[in-house]
């Protein structure tokens, strides 16, 4: 049977244990994980029989962005429609309903099945106060020690 619940830090040891399956993810502990959970606005979780397959958390503000991350799906469940129902549970959250939209950064290997239920490939181009149009650019700072 399949199941959609809310993923607070409780939940820490199983979805550090779903990270394990993606080497980019390999750094992630339970006591992290457990962190990042208790400063998720919104995390998501799909159960078959049980057994966390699959989780989503959504950082937002809840008036003008909500960004999706770390949408995992167990290995063993993958093409069984988990994907689909967990994008369909984080799009129907309440406390989400108001925002004009999700975002997210996924690889593009899987943009064809983000586009399949519902994401649009943003345009990276848009109109400046100026006049004109500027193509967007995504920047990452990492913090040093």
């Amino acid at each position: 049977m399949t199941d959609i619940r809310t993923l607070s830090p409780d939940d820490a040891d199983e979805l550090a244990a779903l990270y394990e399956e993606y080497e980019w993810w390999a750094d992630r502990d339970a006591d992290g994980v457990r962190t990042a959970l208790a400063e998720t606005d919104v995390a998501v979780g799909v159960e078959i029989d049980g057994a966390l397959v699959g989780a989503a958390r959504v950082l937002t503000d809840y008036t003008y962005y909500a960004n999706v991350f770390d949408v995992i799906v167990a290995a063993d469940h993958r093409g069984d429609g988990v994907g689909e129902t967990l994008v369909e549970a984080v799009a129907d959250r309440p406390e989400l309903r108001d925002v004009p939209g999700l975002s997210l950064l996924c690889r593009r290997g899987l943009v064809p099945f983000y586009e399949s239920v519902g994401f649009e490939l943003f345009d990276p181009e848009i109109e400046i106060p100026e006049g004109g149009t500027e193509e967007l650019v995504r920047m990452t700072y990492e913090q040093s020690d």
